[in-house]
């Protein structure tokens, strides 16, 4: 990871995120993509992360791509490999923070633009502020939105407005874009929101909050019939753990309770 490009803190299980190219309002070259892709991989290599808050320093969360840069960048000139799973290095740094097996919060002020939007729409929960503006704006330049964009909005926003959104590359401004779906809460702080139920997350037990996002990853178009075993499997192999006994426990004795990663 390189700590000039992406900073990374973290602490009682929440790691602090910061997109850290503020003098270019956190717009996105080669560098940044392959920094955000590695802070991804060692997030998810960890077992001391419980919950993921990501935020821009600066005066914004994102801007997009810096397109003077990326130009001439050698991992443009073929998409096609799959370089991180089922995404390409660009797509890890959206889809990634969706597929880790812990909860991931963004924290959004000034603008998210393009790539950053899509960022953005990889975390679990989004909480922005009220003049935050956000655009999926690649119609502009003569493009699609292919940083794992669409894949994240179709289970985010209903499918007339995903359309509108990627169609008309207009900017949404903060209760709008939680009335849409864009964004989940409206703070006059979303950092602090943010890091406050960041908190909360990590709080709980870590096993139950990965076995969640397993079953809230699987894909739409799972069966009831798999979702429902999908369920009773997970909860069996709960019910056994240590980390559910000492939640009664300390229930019982009326304490918090301290699990185990």
């Amino acid at each position: 990871m390189s700590e000039s490009r992406v900073i990374m803190t973290v602490t009682d299980g929440v790691a602090d995120v910061r997109f850290n190219r503020p003098d270019k309002l956190n717009a996105l070259d080669e560098a940044q993509f392959r920094a955000i892709a590695a802070t991804i991989a060692e997030i998810e290599a960890r077992r001391d992360i419980r919950c993921v808050l990501l935020s821009g320093a600066g005066r914004a969360f994102s801007v997009g791509v810096d397109l003077d840069s990326l130009a001439s960048a050698p991992a443009l000139r073929d998409l096609m490999p799959r370089t991180c799973g089922e995404a390409n290095l660009f797509q890890q740094c959206a889809w990634g923070w969706r597929t880790l097996p812990v909860p991931v919060i963004a924290a959004v002020h000034g603008y998210a633009f393009g790539a950053g939007c899509q960022m953005m729409l990889g975390a679990d929960i989004r909480f922005c502020a009220p003049d935050a503006e956000l655009s999926v704006m690649e119609m502009r330049w003569g493009l699609v939105p292919d940083v794992a964009g669409i894949a994240l909005l179709r289970g985010l926003v209903r499918e007339d407005r995903l359309r509108e959104i990627i169609f008309s590359g207009r900017r949404y401004q903060g209760a709008e874009a939680a009335d849409i779906g864009l964004v989940t809460h409206v703070a006059a702080d979303p950092y602090a929101e943010a890091m406050a139920m960041a908190r909360i997350i990590a709080a709980f037990s870590p096993h139950a909050m990965r076995a969640a996002k397993r079953l809230l990853n699987l894909p739409w178009e799972t069966s009831n019939a798999a979702m429902l075993l999908a369920e009773s499997r997970e909860q069996e192999v709960l019910l056994a753990s240590e980390n559910h006994a000492e939640a009664v426990r300390a229930a019982r004795d009326k304490r918090a309770p301290t699990f185990k990663d």
